[in-house]
Order: C-alpha cells, then sequence, then structure tokens
C-alpha cells in the first residue's frame, strides 16, 4: 500500500464531505491522525488538533466549487444556492 500524501489525505476529506454533505474540522482532525498519519496534523497556538497546511491546501483545490466554510462552528458543508458563489465561508 502507498503511503498516504498531502493530496490522498485532501481526497479522504474531499469524499467525506461528499458522502456526508458535512464535515466537521476536529472529527477530520482525529481520523486523519488516527488513521493517516500524525504528520498530516498538528496542535495550533489553542491547544487544538489541527489539519496541516499542506493538507488544507489540496482540499481546497478539490472542493472549491462546491464547498463553504462554515467558521463558527468549525466545519465544512456543501453549497447551497443561498451560499454567495464568490465566497469559500458562509456567514
Amino acid at each position: 500500500m502507498t503511503p498516504p500524501t498531502p493530496k490522498t489525505v485532501a481526497e479522504w476529506m474531499a469524499a467525506e464531505l461528499h458522502s456526508r454533505r458535512e464535515l466537521h474540522q476536529e472529527d477530520a482532525a482525529y481520523h486523519i491522525q488516527q488513521h493517516l498519519g500524525d504528520e498530516f496534523v498538528y496542535i495550533n497556538d489553542n491547544g487544538n488538533l489541527a489539519i496541516d497546511r499542506t493538507v488544507l491546501a489540496e482540499f481546497r483545490k478539490l472542493t472549491a466549487a462546491d464547498t463553504v466554510w462554515v467558521r463558527p462552528e468549525r466545519y465544512w458543508r456543501k453549497r447551497e444556492s443561498f451560499d454567495d458563489p464568490r465566497k469559500r465561508a458562509a456567514q
């Protein structure tokens, strides 16, 4: 089996998002750490487990057109008709 890369981790995230229609950052970070590798996560300034920026960059490439980030609840969801198509984050 080929070792995971930032791109394959991002592909897993995109598949999860598409099957569930939303993906919580905390859940994704813990799954990545446990199943894909510590090198794809880190502890952020707030002391929380976070997803590595290289993975997030790949994830944005895969999902930019159809996904928005909901900042207050810290999750990604499928873009809805009421979302501004020019923005990556929901209000």
